[in-house]
């Protein structure tokens, strides 16, 4: 039986990377996946390749920072689709402009909390709602290695993947009663590529993966099994997938 099966599952930052290949994974074991983001011609392609072969997908393009954004994405699958049982707040990430605290540009700070923190607290906010009144649920966060260790240049984001960690121990607290999980995915290096287009070969995050730069895939595994009910005792988690670079 696909590991999705009957399940609704709503997916930021899904036109490429991880979002991308979460929205494939979940399609092909069963689950309806709305895919949001700002990237509308790569999101509808994408729901296009699911749609292609089998799945059920489609695309909402969605600015996670936005409220009014967020609530008619996360409303909108509800009301079409019945339910909610799969919350994936995945969009986020850094630019070029991030750095160090006493340098970067106020505005790429509060560019990065919009996105990486705001979105998902928009995304939980909107979710618990639908969950609540299903019986239950699986939210899931995108920490990073950044809020697992200390790291050097992009201070603005590890402040904004702090904040989601953070936000996702005390949700777990909050809302077990209603049967809501909410856990969160630290990744390490990702092979995306946004990440290989601002990777320096010296990236000492880099030179501790021990066991390699991960692939888009090896997140969306992890997020497949958060999203199931083989984890369904599993809550207020933050689980590394980072090769091994926040072990020293």
């Amino acid at each position: 039986m696909a590991r999705l099966a009957g399940k609704v599952a709503v997916i930021t930052g899904a036109s490429s990377g991880i979002g991308r290949a979460s929205s494939i994974m979940f399609a092909r074991e069963g689950a309806v996946v709305v895919m949001a983001d700002l990237k509308a011609d790569a999101g509808e392609a994408a729901a296009a390749e699911i749609v292609a072969a089998g799945g059920r997908a489609e695309f909402v393009t969605t600015d996670v920072a936005s409220e009014e954004s967020m609530r008619a994405l996360i409303d909108g699958a509800a009301a079409r689709h019945g339910r909610l049982d799969v919350m994936y707040n995945n969009a986020g990430g850094a630019t070029s402009k991030d750095g160090k605290v006493t340098d970067m540009p106020l505005e790429e700070f509060w560019r990065t909390i919009g996105v990486d923190l705001f979105g998902t607290f928009l995304g939980c906010r909107f979710a618990i709602p639908h969950m609540e009144r299903g019986g239950g649920g699986s939210i899931i966060n995108t920490t990073s290695i950044r809020a697992l260790i200390g790291t050097a240049g992009a201070d603005a984001y590890s402040a904004a993947k702090g904040g989601v960690l953070t936000l996702t121990r005390s949700l777990a607290m909050q809302w077990h009663t209603a049967k809501i999980r909410v856990n969160a995915i630290g990744p390490g290096v990702v092979a995306t590529e946004r990440v290989r287009a601002m990777l320096k070969p010296d990236d000492p995050i880099v030179k501790k993966s021990l066991m390699g730069v991960l692939e888009p895939d090896d997140i969306a595994y992890l997020a497949l099994y958060l999203a199931s009910d083989e984890s369904r005792k599993i809550t207020g988690a933050i689980l590394p997938a980072e090769s091994g670079a926040s072990a020293f």
